[in-house]
């Protein structure tokens, strides 16, 4: 007799609770550009912009001359397996597929917000998915005019954050030909929530404005607003659990290419047919597939808070 499975990847819909934790946890999720994906890999156009001149009545128009590359995205796959007993499914009153996807996501957002802000290593696909914005900040990159390190400012070792190391910050992105003030976010660890509170500028003025959650009004630094990340912690690799140094970010989100290829989706194996039917376990599939790329390092800078040694 024929029976009906979920053996199919059933992409998350809009306005659940998988796609609510991904959008209320990672930063780059919520803010990143998304550029759509029909295949593995993809290549967007990385213009070096456009000048501008005033041309007399019956002169020739002045050709730009201003170089243009493109950025090639490389989607990857961010996924887990888990087994769940089918008396476990049959007896319990919660729907238990919905907590552990539920669970995945608050996994995933932190693990992507980590690969693409804040890994160390040299992208390598596997374990380190893409260049994340601090390891493009490290690096000197011809095709842009970047200097290594220009855009990444480090605390003393041990010494808390300043005003000035956040107005200089802050400035990096602003002095640059890609500052755009409707589009510029601040992505922090939330360990530095307390820091902000504490920080004035000369006149005793505030520079951390609380926002409301219930509104929706985003906290904001010198104006602009504050999205928060467990991921923004440095990594030799991309997890879900990073312990390194705790990054402020603060980026035009623009440049910020988010690939999306699919997901995130799932598929239920079923235990009572198929791979796992001598164990009466059901096997839930999830995944998620993005790419990441940085297209102008003159578009963000950091700063790296460095523990005490």
């Amino acid at each position: 007799m024929a029976r009906n499975t979920l053996e199919a990847w059933l992409p998350e819909e809009k306005g659940s609770e998988v796609i609510a934790r991904i959008a209320g946890t990672s930063a780059v999720e919520k803010i990143a550009r998304p550029l759509p994906m029909n295949s593995d890999t993809k290549s967007w156009p990385r213009t070096a912009g456009m000048d501008v001149e005033i041309v007399p009545k019956g002169s020739a128009y002045g050709e730009d001359t201003s170089l243009n590359d493109e950025i090639t995205l490389k989607a990857r796959k961010f996924g887990k397996v888990v087994r769940i007993a089918e008396e476990d499914i049959d007896d319990s009153i919660a729907d238990i597929l919905t907590a552990k996807k539920t669970d995945w996501a608050t996994s995933y957002a932190r693990i992507f917000d980590n690969a693409t802000l804040a890994v160390t290593a040299a992208e390598n696909g596997t374990t380190v998915p893409f260049t994340s914005v601090y390891k493009a900040l490290s690096t000197a990159n011809s095709a842009t005019g970047y200097t290594a390190l220009a855009n990444v400012i480090k605390t003393a070792a041990g010494v808390a954050i300043t005003y000035d190391n956040l107005s200089a910050l802050v400035g990096r992105v602003e002095v640059g030909d890609y500052f755009d003030e409707s589009k510029t976010v601040v992505i922090a660890h939330p360990g530095f929530k307390k820091s902000f509170r504490e920080l004035k500028d000369s006149t005793g003025k505030p520079i951390f404005g609380d926002g409301n959650p219930a509104t929706g009004t985003p906290d904001t630094l010198f104006g602009y607003p504050v999205e928060y990340s467990n991921g923004a912690r440095t990594s030799a690799v991309a997890t879900s659990k990073p312990t390194g140094n705790r990054l402020l970010v603060v980026v035009n989100s623009d440049f910020m290419f988010k690939g999306v290829r699919s997901g995130p989706e799932s598929v239920v194996i079923d235990g009572k047919g198929g791979a796992s039917a001598l164990t009466d376990e059901t096997l839930l599939k999830i995944r998620a597939r993005r790419a990441f790329g940085l297209a102008n390092e003159n578009a963000a800078a950091i700063l790296e808070e460095v523990p005490a040694v």
